[in-house]
């Protein structure tokens, strides 16, 4: 039971809350250090995530796919359409489509009737049994038909009966024209059947003469003179190309060095990587403001939200102030990019980024990158396997991609040990940990102090009811002594 200055005439209230306050300071110091340290985490996962971005970047830039690339041109388009992969070659190439692939097909040759003589619909009844045959490449599957199917339930019962199987088809009783329509899902010779009744009567329902086969046709290609046949599809890929067949006829295709793709891979990459660096960079210089701590709740509420907005922008900056791990790792990505790229003798002669119009700028801008486009172009164009070996090359001494994917490697591991990572499911980091003890000494700080509120409250209250009692006593001494006057 808390009793306040009724005996005394002091306000206690006020003076546990004095004295609570002196003894909270350490609390309140604790709290900012735990706010702080949970702003430079986020600031260090902030480039962990950048970091990872441009790993991901330098992964597709470190493998040869990324500079064999090759544009090709097929002097008729309505013939023979053609495009590249990793593996395609430079040069001059004729191709012709001797045949096309196709897909077997068979259909009514009149329209189906119903029981009243008229044109079926796929929901009339066929009206007689029976068993149709598909037959292809010497396997038979035998479909049983009832009377009561409709024609519908029999196109279905049709295309089932080959499913899984080759050919696989597709069957439908089209109403418009009353007439069964049959396809194979797939191209090629392998893919013709034919239809065979056990009586005249299911073969006139269906109208298909029995016994006809269909007319599917494998593809066929003559490339620089060498036959490709057996083709079920009208794509394939032969010597790197990826020829799709049109029409029958004849194209000259004509495959060059493609220099944009990755070049345009390399500049989008720079550009990212120099963002990240000037954003390092503005953070190891950003000034720190020492009296400009967090606020507490108390001193939040106490402020309008403008004033809160400009305070806690102090309070933010030089959270990562010349920072040794980004400082570290800015230098380490600068050797990565700048160092020669040594035993390339039996390659070529290009060792060093600036020989294909990369340099870096000034040291005080952190490392970033300049490049020098047409140089680029013209050392991609002349001299492309050189330049594909000084970004790729993996044994010895590793190529300049190779290197910076892992620096960067490095650089985000090293990151999440200290921060973590965003949407990581467990995080060990020595932010975390130290976060966690802020914490727990937090917590034992606040129970500590309920202890002492209640100390403090004690001691006033027996003081009240000592000085209640000596009040008392004193009334009761009056009484008797003076008689009451």
């Amino acid at each position: 039971m808390r009793i306040g200055g009724l005996a005394s005439g002091m306000d206690i209230d006020q003076i546990v809350k004095d004295l609570m306050a002196a003894e909270k300071m350490p609390l309140d110091k604790l709290n900012q250090q735990k706010v702080w340290t949970e702003w430079q985490q986020e600031a260090y996962r902030e480039f962990n995530l950048a970091f990872k971005n441009l790993q991901t970047s330098a992964n597709s830039l470190r493998f040869t796919s990324a500079f064999n690339a090759y544009s090709a041109t097929s002097s008729n388009q309505g013939s023979v359409g053609v495009t590249t992969t990793s593996t395609a070659m430079k040069g001059t190439y004729e191709i012709e489509v001797k045949s096309l692939a196709s897909s077997a097909k068979l259909t009514s040759t009149a329209a189906v009737k119903n029981a009243a003589g008229n044109n079926a619909a796929g929901t009339d009844v066929i009206g007689t049994a029976g068993t149709i045959s598909v037959t292809s490449n010497g396997v038979t599957r035998e479909v049983p038909i009832t009377a009561d199917m409709t024609f519908s339930a029999v196109a279905k019962k049709i295309q089932d009966s080959t499913a899984g199987g080759v050919p696989e088809l597709r069957a439908s009783f089209d109403n418009t024209t009353s007439r069964f329509f049959m396809s194979t899902k797939g191209m090629g010779a392998d893919q013709n059947f034919s239809l065979t009744f056990d009586s005249p009567e299911l073969a006139a329902k269906v109208e298909t003469p029995a016994g006809v086969t269909t007319s599917a046709k494998d593809g066929s290609i003559s490339f620089d003179g060498v036959d490709v046949t057996g083709l079920k599809s009208n794509q394939t890929v032969v010597n790197g190309l990826t020829i799709n067949l049109n029409s029958i006829g004849t194209s000259t295709v004509t495959v060059q060095t493609d220099t944009a793709k990755p070049v345009e891979a390399i500049k989008k990459f720079v550009e990212d990587y120099n963002k990240t660096i000037a954003d390092i960079e503005n953070k190891l210089i950003e000034k720190r403001y020492p009296d400009f701590q967090p606020l507490s709740d108390e001193e939040r509420n106490a402020m309008s939200e403008t004033e809160v907005e400009m305070w806690e922008k102090k309070s933010k900056s030089g959270l990562l102030r010349n920072d040794p791990l980004l400082r570290g790792a800015l230098q380490d990505l600068r050797r990565a990019f700048m160092d020669p790229v040594d035993d390339l003798e039996n390659i070529g002669n290009l060792s060093m980024l600036s020989q294909v119009g990369i340099n870096t700028g000034h040291y005080s801008e952190g490392g970033k990158l300049k490049i020098d486009e047409d140089k680029l172009n013209k050392m991609m164009a002349e001299k492309p396997d050189e330049v594909m070996n000084l970004f790729t090359k993996k044994t010895g001494t590793p190529g300049i991609f190779e290197r910076v994917y892992k620096e960067l490697d490095t650089v985000v591991r090293d990151l999440s040990n200290r921060a973590g990572s965003q949407g990581s499911f467990v995080d060990k980091s020595s932010l975390t940990k130290k976060i966690n003890q802020m914490n727990d000494d937090i917590n034992k700080w606040q129970d500590r102090l309920i202890r002492l509120e209640d100390r403090y409250w004690n001691q006033f209250s027996a003081m009240e009811k000592a000085l209640n009692q000596m009040n008392q006593q004193s009334m009761w001494m009056q009484q008797n002594m003076f008689g009451g006057m």
